[in-house]
């Protein structure tokens, strides 16, 4: 429960929707670590309020925009899903305020939102909801899509802040933290092939966020309900959407995990995850896209792991840490991975024969 205060800011903001209904419940709702989100309940139904977080997203109009194209392009069109979009005031804007405070409120969506993958079923409904989204928005050009965090998924970009960050570190280099540092270094090829991508594939409008808490399942998980958290959307390639599910679905480990000996793929979640992707994509997907998404899989473990690395060699000081070494060892759980996916290169890639 919230307190009764926070009941009523939220009952103001509800005003901006026409909504005039005396709010009976507020409660945290879900896992996300980015916005403060709340499930809302007025006589009459129920909503979803976030409070935007706009150090993460500096930009909220790029976001507004963005969305925008892909609510105007999808007009129309029967999806197996929802997409549930920031609703507008009476005003016709995507967000309202309280004292310097960002709020967005959403329709309200049934359903269950899981942290962690069970079965190789529930990977296969979500690479199947993310492959339709990419499917569903095919046509909308993305010239005029604006980035919502810069450089975001761009390899070639986290691997100079790297290089940056190891240039001017304060970090003695020995031990696990001279290893790690070499294990990336050698990452370099990686880095030329996302570069051959970046310049042969199509951009596509994606999701760039597809963990398996951003859709709602059914909740008997017979299909998903939703695809959620949009932010995010904004042009890219397919290997970036089937990248990150690998990195977060198919992994045996958290990112946070320090069981380094546990660290592996689930290769049976990752054959889910192809099938239920390529399916939902079906004839929009080239036979080069097809091909680079196991490169998906290893570039986002990548850039994740430099992320943590040079966070570490700047002196942790974007991503929250508990301990010193905390950044460093998210960093080593993501070598462990991106090892892992290398080694299975050719298991994966008789995988990817299979689907048609």
């Amino acid at each position: 429960m919230i307190e009764l205060n926070m009941n009523a800011v939220i009952g103001q903001l509800l005003k901006h929707y026409g909504q005039e209904e005396e709010v009976t419940e507020v409660k945290k709702y879900g896992s996300g670590h980015i916005h403060k989100t709340f499930l809302v309940d007025i006589p009459s139904q129920q909503y979803i309020l976030q409070s935007f977080n706009r150090k993460v997203f500096p930009f909220p109009d790029r976001i507004a925009g963005n969305l925008q194209q892909v609510k105007t392009h999808l007009h129309g069109k029967n999806l197996e899903f929802n997409l549930p979009l920031p609703m507008r005031t009476t005003a016709g804007k995507l967000f309202t305020d309280h004292e310097n405070v960002f709020y967005r409120l959403f329709p309200f969506v049934e359903g269950k939102c899981i942290d962690k993958v069970e079965n190789p079923k529930q990977a296969y409904l979500a690479a199947q909801a993310f492959g339709g989204f990419i499917k569903a928005c095919a046509g909308i050009t993305t010239d005029g899509l604006e980035e919502v965090i810069e450089g975001f998924h761009d390899l070639s970009l986290r691997y100079r802040q790297f290089e940056m960050a190891l240039k001017n570190t304060q970090i003695e280099l020995s031990g696990e933290v001279l290893d790690m540092v070499e294990f990336y270094k050698k990452q370099v090829l990686l880095v030329r092939k996302y570069k051959h991508y970046v310049e042969t594939l199509p951009l596509r409008v994606t999701h760039n966020d597809t963990k398996i808490n951003n859709v709602i399942f059914s909740d008997d998980f017979s299909k998903i309900n939703a695809v959620i958290d949009l932010d995010t959307v904004m042009a890219g390639y397919v290997f970036y959407d089937f990248g990150d599910l690998v990195r977060t679905v198919a992994c045996t480990e958290e990112e946070g995990s320090v069981e380094w000996d546990k660290i592996d793929i689930d290769l049976d979640k990752y054959a889910a995850l192809l099938q239920g992707f390529v399916e939902a994509m079906d004839s929009e997907l080239s036979a080069e896209e097809k091909e680079s998404l196991p490169f998906g899989g290893e570039m986002m473990a990548c850039i994740m792991g430099l992320r943590f690395l040079t966070d570490y060699l700047n002196g942790n000081i974007y991503y929250p840490i508990s301990y010193q070494d905390h950044n460093l060892h998210r960093s080593k759980n993501q070598a462990l991975l991106l090892q892992a996916l290398q080694t299975k290169r050719k298991s994966i890639s008789l995988l990817l024969e299979k689907v048609q």
